[in-house]
């Protein structure tokens, strides 16, 4: 099937999922599950491996549940709930890269961030690739890295090869840094709607606190890795310009706040989960960007913005069938798995950490990170840790505070793991391996910021 009707299939999915979830509708749910497996079928010869292996995965614990079960068929209704959810989720996001990818604004940041002074260089660029992040998502990689391979050239540093090579390591440390905090802080990112919805009983504003504290951790420790390591090259002769102004940051971080106003203010009236929200929030506000942009033409911009979102429906959804199982088999999955496994099972094989406490916290970081540099991806970790390990119920373990491990452990992954989506764009546009990139380039903030968020964790409950 062509791309036109794979992006039809998931729009109509997404659609769906939005009347079920927020009129609370079983007919909508159940046309939901209908159309999902419709669009898996349409995408199957289009999936990366790693999409196949989670999808095939997928179907080996369908059968598991179908044999174990008595009463399957209300399981497996949820599960393809939770698959449709993550499916709308990854769609609606994307819908905010079309205003994006045209909004001068945003080539002005873009361009305001590459040029400025060394020393402001790393804190400005890592703090932007997160920001950016939230709206982009992986797509903020292509845009900045395609942009500081152009802007990174012999001549700009005086004709010497080392200063270029060590120009390169340091912007896309600041970028790869910046950008994986996004689990972090963004309230409308996929790593708040894993750990929400694997994790009924927290709410945004506990998570809150923890996650915005560990950001900061993680992005001093970077800024300051960055500044031990160096170079600082001595400049052959000042500069005569003036650093680029930052006003066009100010004014994107106010379009981002409107955003995030927006999603909360629908949480609110809607009285839905931030999840939730996000799923109509961000549609709402792709839509309502791309009509200020468009804004001269008739009707204030609103119909012409329609119109070229049903045009350019194709390129945003439809390349995105790989994201969508990724994320969506790891929701199945995980859902299935909790309701296979009774907890009382764990008490005795994992018995051991009860006594841990928060010690619980870091063990749960480490098995997020150790277990991606083998492939595994952290959303199917996550989503697994999310669902099983609650149900200890270990004392002196807030359940807020383990959430934002596994969300910490994402983080780390995602700088650290040669075999995330996010390396290899990195190692596609700079020429350097992946592998180097992980280990070397980032080894020693790594070897420095696992020990401190590990402090950190349990210094964090004491108070």
């Amino acid at each position: 099937m062509t791309l036109r009707t794979g992006a039809r299939l998931l729009g109509t999915v997404m659609l769906a999922t939005l009347v079920g979830l927020v009129l609370d509708s079983a007919w909508a749910h159940g046309l939901a599950g209908l159309l999902l497996i419709g669009y898996l079928v349409s995408q199957w010869g289009r999936l990366s491996r790693m999409a196949l292996g989670l999808l095939l995965f997928a179907a080996m614990t369908t059968l598991v549940a179908l044999w174990r079960v008595d009463n399957v068929w209300p399981l497996l209704s949820e599960a393809i709930g939770r698959f449709a959810f993550f499916a709308t989720f990854v769609a609606a996001l994307s819908l905010l890269r079309l205003p994006a990818y045209r909004s001068r604004l945003v080539r002005q940041c873009s361009q305001v961030m590459l040029h400025q002074p060394p020393a402001r260089r790393y804190p400005i660029l890592s703090l932007g690739s997160g920001l950016f992040g939230v709206i982009l998502n992986i797509g903020v990689l292509n845009l900045f890295a395609g942009m500081i391979e152009k802007s990174n050239t012999l001549a700009a540093a005086g004709g010497r090869e080392w200063v270029q090579r060590a120009r390169q390591r340091r912007m896309l440390m600041a970028l790869l840094r910046g950008f994986s905090l996004a689990p972090l802080i963004s309230p409308m990112g996929i790593g708040v709607a894993v750990i929400l919805a694997s994790m009924p009983s927290v709410q945004w504003r506990e998570l809150a606190p923890y996650s915005y504290g560990a950001a900061v951790v993680i992005f001093l420790g970077g800024w300051l890795v960055d500044q031990l390591t160096g170079p600082h090259p001595p400049r052959r002769r000042p500069s005569s310009s003036a650093a680029p102004s930052l006003s066009p940051l100010r004014r994107f971080c106010v379009l981002l706040l409107g955003i995030v106003f927006l999603v909360f203010s629908l949480a609110y009236l809607l009285d839905v989960r931030l999840p939730i929200a996000t799923l109509v929030g961000a549609p709402l506000a792709s839509w309502l960007w791309l009509a200020w942009q468009r804004r001269a033409l008739k009707g204030w911009g609103f119909v012409p913005a329609a119109i070229t979102f049903h045009r350019q429906l194709p390129w945003l959804l439809g390349p995105l069938g790989s994201e969508v199982v990724v994320l969506g088999s790891a929701g199945y999955v995980g859902h299935l798995c909790v309701a296979l496994i009774d907890p009382q099972t764990l008490v005795g094989p994992l018995g051991w950490l009860t006594p841990l406490g928060a010690w619980n916290a870091v063990i749960a970081m480490l098995l997020v990170l150790i277990t991606a540099q083998v492939g595994l991806n952290p959303i199917v970790s996550v989503t697994l840790l999310a669902g099983l390990l609650p149900a200890l119920n270990i004392p002196g373990l807030p359940p807020p505070l383990f959430g934002v491990s596994l969300m910490v452990g994402w983080c780390l992954a995602l700088m650290s793991s040669p075999l995330t989506a996010s390396m290899l764009i990195l190692s596609r546009f700079s020429g350097v391996s992946s592998w180097r990139i992980g280990y070397r380039w980032n080894g020693a903030f790594m070897l420095s910021v696992v020990p401190v968020m590990a402090a950190w964790f349990l210094l964090t409950n004491l108070f």
